[in-house]
């Protein structure tokens, strides 16, 4: 199946060019277009068949906005008559929620492992683990048990594992929430026994404690090893982690000490290098991983010495690019690359904006780099970009990954690169809504001067709607937009959120601030004690150059951003005279008020990123919004989620009020049911349409088919 033309679906809509003013061009992407037919596509799984091994299933997750934001477990099925619009079928019961919270984020809610095909996820609503039983036969699939078989009335938050049907144990994170404080909240590796009849707390045992977190089990191909990442506050992932591997008593789960320090340290002993996402070669059983401790986030091989603790240790690919996918380590199960059936690596780095695929012989390399690396690309019938990359055990070399460009939404895709001269082909899109090319604006990667004699960089999207033109105005407005993290990136995948604003006549600039991941250790680390100096400085930076351009006006100059990205919006608007307006969806306002009162994964965060609390109070004081209003003077709308535990709602509250107090133009806007990001249909079109609203009041124009917003504040 293709995914849906994005080109003369809706000819119906061309019309003769019309000059209007920017920002009030007729558009068919509605935000009511965007959620109607669009779900949110991840966490790829092949889960074989314990009969043929040559026999896969392919399954996927779906956030439904539709359905309030709940989380779908999908299996295609080319075969079913009921099938969706994705070639796929519902395999969770119809009151399933797919998701877990540990640590906030979730990721990793899907469990598999060689074997017997079994599949276990975790319920959001009472976060304990499921074993779940499928039978697809004819036209629909049955779905035979959906049964718990972690404890009931217990705290407990499950994530990221594997299955062995050898041992019949599920091993994956444990989040213990028994003391719900942050500094109180326990992580560990346990195993669980996959069977329901044994889902109680003497069973489930735990392997690895005594740090701060951990993540990533992974079983060795004969079952006696098992491979985790783990650290310690005040550390993020992408700071200092540690590779481990626990021996397994004669192939049992039991392990003679617990403690993570009696345990095999493999990388990260200098305590100042990121490693993540171990997997284990299923021909060789070497342990491969991802480092930075080269400057750059490269797939390192370590070949464990029988008998003793040494390993060998070498990159297999040295290159001056990121592997690991886009904000690796923000959320669990990430996995930039994989094997195929006859040994061969396959990873994923992006390079100017577009991603690239290796394929490398590591088979022959004996103790060097691996041999005979291929690259692939666009002109190879692949995706702009792509990720999250697993393999199909078959008779052939089966890849699936996502992917999407800036025309087409992310997909499902197979490759068989026994044949890589054949293009990919989707299985599934996350979008069935069509709009026209001449609507769809494509970004262009720039880079721009910024402080300190650096460089940042960001993705331009000129406005585009072939009917329309302005000639009455030298340039749109742009509206600039700083992602989430803040150690995270953007993409240039399809987002219908961006294209929303583009042809309407708006500019838009998505800027990778310094501090964003996919640039190397060195980019990354410029946030270090300076968050609320780099990223803010960037951000306006991006403008004026826009500005200086040609391609921006400057008295139309605003910024929106969600969460870190949130903050960064608020300061910008507080502490520079760039911007004219701003938009925060559930950023933070107060750093005082985040240190004290945030989840465990992010409770040391700012640490790096301003200095240690309250050690550094004065500063957080200094480079916080809300202690700055005095210096605010443009209007701000704020969207906030009313259960949002990552930014508390009450930041948004006591932001809102001290712009109220000064007589700001403001608006704050607090959806029920919502958490950290608007899942929910109509919380997502309402918050785009009043944003839209609120940037026309400011500035002075009608959008088409606009809402009303009550601004308080404003003339």
């Amino acid at each position: 199946m293709r995914p849906p033309p994005f080109v003369g679906a809706l000819a119906s809509f061309a019309m003769a060019m019309s000059d209007k003013p920017y920002g009030t061009w007729e558009s068919p992407i509605t935000s009511q277009s965007i959620t109607a037919g669009s779900v949110g596509i991840g966490n790829l799984k092949v889960v074989s068949s314990l009969a043929n091994s040559d026999e896969n299933t392919l399954y996927w997750t779906e956030m439904r906005p539709k359905e309030g934001g709940r989380y779908v477990l999908c299996q295609y099925a080319t075969f079913a008559t009921t099938k969706n619009e994705r070639n796929a079928v519902d395999v969770s019961p119809q009151d399933a929620n797919v998701r877990t919270r540990v640590h906030e984020y979730g990721g990793g809610a899907v469990v598999t492992g060689a074997g017997d095909g079994a599949i276990f996820y975790s319920e959001f609503a009472t976060q304990r683990l499921h074993k779940l039983s499928v039978l697809v036969e004819g036209d629909k699939p049955s779905i035979l048990s959906s049964t718990p078989i972690t404890p009931a009335d217990k705290p407990y938050r499950f994530a990221d594992g594997v299955c062995s049907a050898q041992h019949g144990k599920v091993y994956c994170v444990r989040e213990d929430h028994t003391n719900p404080a942050p500094k109180d909240v326990k992580n560990e590796i346990v195993s669980v026994p996959a069977m329901p009849s044994d889902n109680d707390d003497d069973n489930i045992q735990v392997l690895a404690m005594g740090n701060d977190f951990f993540a990533a089990p992974r079983l060795s191909p004969d079952g006696m090893k098992l491979a985790y990442i783990t650290w310690n506050h005040p550390s993020m992932p992408w700071d200092a982690t540690q590779l481990k591997v626990i021996e397994l008593a004669s192939g049992e789960e039991a392990c003679q000490d617990p403690q993570t320090s009696a345990h095999t340290l493999i990388a990260g002993a200098d305590e100042d290098t990121s490693v993540l996402q171990p997997l284990w070669h299923p021909l060789t059983g070497d342990l491969y991983y991802i480092s930075d401790e080269s400057g750059f986030y490269n797939i390192y091989r370590a070949r464990l010495q029988e008998g003793t603790d040494a390993s060998s240790v070498v990159n297999v690919l040295p290159m001056d690019y990121d592997f690991g996918g886009s904000a690796p380590g923000w959320s669990l199960g990430q996995q930039g690359f994989t094997f195929l059936k006859d040994g061969r690596l396959v990873a994923t780095y992006t390079k100017n904006g577009q991603s690239v695929l290796v394929v490398a012989n590591v088979m022959d390399s004996k103790d060097g780099p691996a041999r005979d690396v291929e690259e692939y690309g666009m002109k190879h019938g692949l995706p702009r970009q792509f990720g999250g990359v697993v393999s199909g055990t078959t008779k052939t070399n089966f890849l699936y990954f996502l992917g999407g460009s800036p025309s087409t939404p992310t997909s499902v895709y197979q490759w068989n690169l026994d044949q890589p001269g054949e293009p990919a082909e989707v299985l599934a899109c996350s979008s069935n809504v069509s709009f026209p090319d001449t609507v769809i604006s494509t970004p262009q990667q720039i880079s721009f001067p910024t402080t300190n004699g650096n460089s940042a960089y960001g993705y331009y999207y000129p406005p585009t709607n072939q009917p329309f033109t302005c000639t009455t105005e030298k340039a749109p407005p742009l509206l600039v937009k700083a992602h989430g993290g803040p150690t995270a990136c953007t993409s240039t995948t399809f987002n219908a959120g961006i294209q929303y604003w583009t042809s309407r006549g708006f500019a838009i600039l998505d800027v990778d601030y310094g501090g964003s991941t996919g640039y190397g250790r060195e980019y990354r680390r410029r946030l270090r004690k300076s968050w609320g100096i780099v990223d803010i400085e960037d951000v306006c930076a991006g403008a004026q150059h826009l500005v200086q351009e040609g391609k921006a006006d400057p008295d139309r100059l605003c910024i929106d951003g969600g969460s870190a990205g949130g903050y960064t919006t608020l300061g910008a608007l507080a502490f520079k005279d760039v911007f004219k307006a701003g938009c925060s969806l559930y950023g933070v306002g107060d750093l005082t008020a985040l240190a004290g009162d945030t989840h465990k994964f992010e409770s040391r965060y700012l640490d790096g990123l301003v200095g240690p609390y309250p050690q550094d109070e004065e500063i957080y004081k200094k480079r916080s919004p809300i202690s700055n209003v005095d210096s605010l003077s443009c209007p701000i709308l704020l969207l906030q989620g009313d259960e949002d535990k990552i930014v508390p709602p009450n930041q948004a509250e006591l932001m809102h009020q001290a712009l109220l107090k000064k007589g700001i133009p403001t608006c704050l806007k607090i959806y029920k049911g919502e958490q950290h990001g608007f899942r929910k249909a109509e919380n997502i079109e309402d918050a785009l349409d009043s944003e839209l609203a609120f940037f026309g009041r400011v500035f002075g124009f009608k959008p088409h088919n606009g809402i009303d917003i009550k601004i308080d504040n404003i003339k």
